[in-house]
């Protein structure tokens, strides 16, 4: 059967297995699924059979991307990653572009495994929470060691050997009061493609969070803090993730970031040994869709399942979503995070609502400025002087503070 509606799944080729021990990461959890397991490495056949059907299933498309995640893929040896370019070019139909994305700590790359992510276009996504103090916090290896020192050593042989890359940020409590430092940093490192995901950790019913997750209102201030930054120099040389999804929901599209999406489905995680999760965030037994040696890929995305589950997100909204203003760009946001109680007491709000609705209003203006731009044919960055003006309009308004104590 061959799939007409394009979807992604999210690879594990080593499971959960990492040679870091961060404090918040969601994933490490996941070996237990597989208690008798020895080895979480997968197999040559799986490999195989997954890339053979992902190819098949979206024929149709002119392009196609491979998403591998762990645990630390690169453990899986850099001859695991030849042998999938391999397969994909036996399996690979005329005219199709096949592309590779890689999360990694970065903490093992040397200058072999960057050659060969240059050689094959591979998009790297290196995971960095900001200067060492602040990513050190969290993120430090089966030790306690800091983990920092070698993700920069890797970052700088990425750009040695110019492999295209972005920095996933992890926001949480401790990191989120520093967004200006974390973004000027960024830049500073030479960093151009950025995303901040927020740490979110909740437990049983969802009436508490760890003390590690971002607070609502913390990550609003963080997201509308880098934009003031970024809007008033930045706009078409910084590219932040939530910025351009935003700014196509702005231009009158639907948001491209499945999070943002109304419904979703169309992602999810595929384990080691070929086991299809619906969602990365929902590798729990009561999600296992399939598995691809069982069922095709084709079938497993169409299950009634699988449907339901996209289809819940936008189903499940409450009424307070639905009236609200910014729903056109936040949709309820991802379906882990609605585990909190609206205002009228109704259930399924999503925990950052409060920051999503403050930074989505903030940025509602210059978001504007910049759809009427891109739709007069002018560019995205023609707002700059706007909002520089607009930023000295503002700095010489504001009350001078007077000496002395304060009313």
């Amino acid at each position: 059967m061959k799939q007409q509606k394009p979807f992604h799944v999210m690879t594990k080729p080593i499971g959960a297995i990492c040679n870091l021990d961060c404090e918040y990461c969601y994933y490490l959890e996941k070996e237990e699924l597989y208690p008798e397991t020895k080895s979480f490495r997968m197999e040559d056949s799986t490999l195989e059979n997954y890339i053979r059907q992902y190819i098949e299933t979206q024929s149709t498309l002119s392009e196609i991307t491979f998403a591998w995640q762990g645990g630390e893929p690169t453990l899986m040896g850099i001859d695991f990653f030849r042998k999938a370019v391999e397969l994909q070019d036996k399996y690979r139909r005329s005219g199709m572009t096949i592309r590779n994305s890689l999360q990694t700590n970065a903490t093992i790359i040397n200058d072999e495994w960057a050659i060969f992510f240059k050689e094959n276009n591979f998009l790297i996504g290196i995971s960095i929470d900001g200067p060492p103090k602040l990513h050190d916090h969290y993120r430090f290896d089966k030790k306690g060691d800091p983990s920092s020192a070698d993700v920069i050593r890797g970052l700088r042989l990425f750009q040695k050997h110019e492999v295209d890359y972005n920095i996933l940020c992890v926001v949480n409590n401790y990191n989120g009061d520093y967004p200006v430092q974390i973004y000027n940093y960024f830049k500073d490192l030479g960093a151009q493609f950025m995303q901040f995901i927020p740490i979110v950790e909740h437990f049983g019913d969802g009436s508490e969070v760890s003390p590690r997750s971002i607070n609502p209102k913390q990550y609003g201030r963080f997201l509308c803090a880098v934009f003031d930054e970024w809007v008033k120099e930045d706009i078409g040389k910084i590219f932040i993730q939530i910025f351009d999804v935003s700014l196509e929901a702005w231009l009158g599209f639907k948001p491209s970031l499945c999070i943002f999406n109304e419904t979703c489905g169309d992602a999810m995680a595929m384990e080691h040994n070929g086991d299809v999760y619906a969602c990365d965030h929902y590798v729990t037994p009561e999600y296992l869709v399939g598995n691809i040696g069982e069922t095709p890929i084709a079938d497993i995305i169409n299950l009634p399942f699988q449907r339901k589950f996209g289809e819940d997100k936008k189903d499940t909204l409450p009424p307070y979503c639905l009236d609200c203003e910014v729903r056109f760009v936040c949709n309820g946001g991802c379906p882990k995070n609605r585990f909190i109680d609206t205002p009228n007491g109704d259930p399924g709000l999503n925990y950052l609502c409060e920051g999503y609705k403050m930074f989505f209003n903030h940025i509602d203006a210059p978001m504007k400025l910049m759809a009427v731009a891109l739709e007069n044919g002018q560019t995205a960055d023609s707002i700059i002087p706007i909002m520089q003006k607009q930023k000295t309009r503002n700095t010489r308004s504001r009350p001078k503070r007077r000496k002395g104590r304060s009313i």
